[in-house]
């Protein structure tokens, strides 16, 4: 993407200042952080918040098709987007990894035993992590035959490969970056094919992308690299530090074991990073009774295996 002659690397060092600050974050509301973003966590609470009560939520919890539709296909494969969107879901979640050879691929677990075909492909390279192997090793896996005969060729889909198939069906990402203190720098790198890929202009961030991690500091760098860029802290801050969560996420999504509606108003009382109400997605509820359950708590999003079971239960 960037100029390749010698005499030009001052423009190009300049290309990369402009991704990872990017137009985006100079243009448009979504893109302007408000009085409130920039004047510290302790400050940084709603209207809402000084008036005692939290402001409403929209009139339906978002559902999220967690690694794809993954109840109905194999999980993080580009059969599993299509397969949400042919349910009608627009928004798919998903787990990013780095390769031996750094390159961005689409898998959930640290290593590639459970989902591919990988144990029989290299049996002399236990425990098949996916940053022991190169990306070109990682596309002769199969990543479908384990979850029946008929998804059998399925591919572990680079992040390049899984964004042009939900571009291509006008859905929207739910990205985490998986793991990131095995990949270190894995946030700009994601953040840079973000970019290159066009997933980083004005409507992508204002309205199709939300980028999550277990890991606070890499949420951080997320933030700090494109404060644009909707971000969400996976798991369940302690009320007293959830101010100090809101400098730098815009999202606490908490496993939904654990939630209750008194810790959902607690971060609804917050502003995020971007200025904007903290909200809550919770995951992974796959039932009806866990649905209408997160629902009446007042969660803004489901992440779901089965969407479909979860758009019925909560209307």
């Amino acid at each position: 993407m960037y100029a390749r002659l010698a005499a030009v690397a001052a423009a190009s060092l300049g290309a990369v200042a402009a991704l990872l600050s990017g137009p985006a974050a100079q243009a448009g509301p979504a893109a302007r952080p408000g009085p409130s973003a920039q004047a510290g966590p302790a400050a940084r609470t709603g209207l809402a918040a000084r008036a005692g009560e939290a402001p409403a939520r929209s009139e339906r919890p978002l559902v999220i098709a967690h690694r794809g539709a993954s109840g109905g296909a194999p999980e993080n494969t580009l059969a599993a987007v299509d397969l949400a969107d042919r349910m009608g879901f627009d928004w798919v979640e998903n787990d990013v990894q780095r390769t031996r050879d750094g390159e961005l691929v689409v898998v959930h677990d640290e290593t590639l035993a459970r989902t591919t075909d990988v144990e029989e492909r290299f049996p002399g390279r236990a425990p098949w992590r996916v940053g022991d192997f190169t990306a070109a090793e990682i596309a002769t896996l199969d990543a479908g035959g384990w979850f029946g005969p008929r998804w059998a060729g399925e591919r572990v889909p680079t992040l390049r490969r899984y964004l042009h198939r939900v571009e291509r069906n006008g859905q929207r990402l739910l990205l985490e970056i998986k793991r990131p203190e095995l990949h270190p720098g894995i946030e700009r790198d994601t953040l840079r094919v973000l970019g290159e890929e066009g997933w980083l202009d004005r409507s992508h961030v204002a309205r199709r992308l939300v980028v999550q991690s277990f890991g606070a500091d890499s949420v951080r760098a997320v933030h700090r690299l494109r404060p644009d860029v909707i971000t969400g802290f996976l798991g369940m801050p302690p009320v007293a530090e959830l101010p100090s969560y809101a400098a730098f996420t815009d999202r606490i999504n908490p496993a939904h074991t654990a939630l209750t509606s008194a810790y959902v108003a607690e971060v609804h009382r917050l502003d995020g990073a971007r200025g904007e109400r903290l909200q809550v997605y919770t995951w992974t509820v796959n039932d009806a009774a866990g649905a209408r359950r997160a629902d009446g708590f007042g969660v803004d999003g489901i992440i779901t295996d089965h969407p479909d079971v979860v758009r019925d239960a909560v209307g």
